[in-house]
Parts: C-alpha cells; sequence; structure tokens
C-alpha cells in the first residue's frame, strides 16, 4: 500500500475513525506540542538567566515539540482534503481548521527552543 493511500484510508476512518475522531486527534497532537515546547521555552529561559547552558532536556522537548507540530498539522490538512461536507455536519472540519494553527504554533515554539539552545554559552 502506498503511503499516498494509508493517508487517505487514515483520514478516511479506516485507521484514524471517522467523522470528528481525525479532527480529535490532530487538535490533541497540536496541543500536547503546544505544552511541551511552553515547558521547554520557560526551562531553557530559566538555564539562560541563570547562567547556565540549557540541559539536553531542553533540546528534546523543543524537537518533540517540532514533530508533534508536524504530526498534528499533517493529520489535519489530510482530514481537511477529505471531509465530506461542510461545517456543522459532524464531520471534525472545524476541529480540523482550529488544529492546523496549533500545530504551525507547536512548530514554531519548539524551533525557538532549539535556536536559544544553539545559541547558549556552553558551560
Amino acid at each position: 500500500m502506498s503511503a499516498a493511500a494509508v493517508l487517505v484510508a487514515a483520514a478516511e476512518g479506516g485507521i484514524i475513525g471517522g467523522g470528528r475522531t481525525g479532527a480529535n486527534l490532530a487538535l490533541g497532537a497540536g496541543a500536547v506540542g503546544l505544552a511541551v515546547g511552553w515547558t521547554a521555552l520557560a526551562r531553557a529561559g530559566r538555564r539562560l538567566a541563570a547562567g547556565g547552558a540549557p540541559a539536553g532536556r531542553t533540546r528534546t522537548g523543543g524537537a518533540a515539540a517540532v514533530v508533534m507540530g508536524v504530526l498534528g498539522t499533517v493529520l489535519a490538512v489530510v482530514h481537511l482534503a477529505t471531509a465530506r461536507g461542510g461545517p456543522g455536519t459532524g464531520n471534525g472540519l472545524v476541529g480540523a481548521v482550529v488544529a492546523v494553527p496549533l500545530g504551525i504554533g507547536a512548530v514554531l515554539l519548539g524551533r525557538r527552543v532549539l535556536a536559544r539552545c544553539r545559541r547558549a554559552p556552553a558551560g
């Protein structure tokens, strides 16, 4: 089975589930990515203010936020592309529309954390 067929099957409910389930998964991934990104950003800020270099967990948190954000955005876009009907029909279209900026926000937060970790003084 090709990757395109897997994505279409996932969005149509074969793997992920029908209706709002795909949008809810995308929302969850985006929200988790934002939470991890904010936590890692706060940790990086505290470490830099104290004069120390950010720990490896901060870098890992930034990378996790990027991954979760990309995952949430991709799931939302696939759901949007395969959803039938319009808003208010119970197919999760509005949830998928909300999940796209959540995922993009998680990616941007994760990239900011990773940039702060690269600029941190060694030591």
